[in-house]
């Protein structure tokens, strides 16, 4: 990424992401180091959650440019470089680093002990050895946790209610992927009390295309994408290309649906970088990351686009439609 300065415009204010390493922190200023796998924001929709966060901070009086410094260090699909990008905020000097999903916060953990850092949905932070535990995370690592592993079985079973002849479904992802494969046993189980086979299909950036032409080889009848910090920056590439190949798919989360997915089932991704926000402003205030218990996620969401369903031809059943929490149309 270039060592620059950017201005980009987000929802509620100014995203004041300063790049240059000589850059220097104002007194009352506080400085966070965002380590992300999203591109820089722009006023697009594939920083909404990150809008969302902002707003969160201003509500909590924590205005950008005023006393709200924001150093944002994205390693654009690459995670490899999230290493070198961590060790560039703890050079920094700030004051915390928000990492949201595994991946970043793992190199943010290995880069520093002392500099709090703050997870948002991070899918199993103890089996990654991110926290202790969720009670007692001890170290310099708090936050929240999307869960979305106990979910994963959950899904199946919705695409079996949309589709109750299915007899394969395909299963996105990323590979190497921690979470992703602790995932894959569990649905495993479920596949086997459901009566459906399950077929993996692995694919980093750039490599979707191939992944699509490989399920439809294995004539998969439905896909389920597992969370990754790449598919959901991507998520719009993902939605157009079931949409082509006429696959009906599910995700994790709401803006995989609002990119033109057929539906969503799991955390709501907005509330917890909201409240990762709080997070940050206890610990800002003198809080210690070891002292807040890790937050598993109370709040799911089923999301269903009804345009997307129609386009592959397919008629949503009542039963589904009456217990969504929100239905596009």
């Amino acid at each position: 990424m270039d060592r620059r300065a950017f201005i980009g415009t987000v929802a509620g204010g100014l995203l004041a992401a300063s790049l240059a390493s000589e850059a220097q922190p104002r007194a009352g200023v506080a400085r966070i180091g965002l380590l992300t796998s999203q591109s820089p924001p722009g006023r697009g929709p594939g920083f909404v959650e990150f809008d969302a966060f902002v707003q969160a901070m201003r509500d909590l009086g924590y205005v950008l440019g005023q006393n709200l410094l924001i150093e944002l260090r994205a390693a654009e699909g690459q995670p490899t470089r999230f290493p070198a990008l961590a060790a560039e905020l703890v050079d920094l000097k700030v004051d915390l680093i928000f990492a949201p999903s595994t991946p970043p916060a793992q190199a943010a953990k290995h880069a520093t002990t002392t500099i709090p850092i703050v997870i948002a949905v991070a899918v199993d932070p103890v089996g990654d050895g991110l926290i202790a535990s969720l009670a007692r995370p001890g170290g310099n690592i708090t936050g929240l946790t999307s869960t979305a592993q106990q979910l994963a079985a959950k899904r199946l079973e919705l695409v079996r209610e949309v589709l109750p002849g299915v007899r394969r479904i395909g299963i996105l992802a990323y590979p190497g992927f921690a979470p992703a494969a602790r995932a894959l046993v569990t649905m495993q189980e479920a596949a086997r009390m459901l009566g459906v086979q399950i077929q993996p299909v692995e694919a980093r950036e750039g490599q979707f295309d191939a992944a699509f032409a490989e399920l439809n080889r294995n004539r998969v009848g439905a896909l389920v994408v597992l969370p990754h910090g790449t598919y959901f920056r991507d998520r719009k590439v993902l939605a157009d290309l079931a949409g082509k190949h006429r696959l009906p798919t599910i995700y994790e989360f709401r803006p995989y649906v609002d990119a033109g997915g057929l539906m969503s089932y799991g955390a709501d991704v907005l509330d917890l970088y909201r409240r990762a926000a709080i997070y940050i402003d206890k610990i800002l205030k003198g809080a210690k990351p070891s002292d807040l218990p890790v937050e598993q996620t109370t709040k799911f969401e089923l999301v269903i686009n009804l345009r997307a369903a129609k386009a592959l031809g397919l008629t949503m059943p009542q039963s589904l439609l009456l217990r969504a929490d929100q239905v596009i149309e």
